[in-house]
């Protein structure tokens, strides 16, 4: 795996957090950081970057403004 790879990994890792807000960012962050750090060597990473692919494209969402009632 080149640099180029794992710093879209990182980035991937850094930004799921704000894409996907609780466990599953969480949970989608962890995964990508341990797969920089040995899965890539497992094989098969499509689905992996895939993921990678999907998070750096998506938007992230914005807070939504509360609407005053009253």
């Amino acid at each position: 795996m080149d640099h180029h790879e794992k710093m879209r990994l990182r980035a991937a890792a850094f930004r799921a957090t704000r894409l996907y807000p609780g466990p599953v960012g969480e949970l989608v962050s962890r995964e990508l950081l341990t797969w920089e750090e040995f899965g890539y060597r497992l094989g098969g990473e499509q689905l992996v970057m895939r993921l990678v692919d999907h998070v750096l494209k998506s938007p992230i969402p914005q807070p939504t403004a509360e609407v005053d009632a009253a």
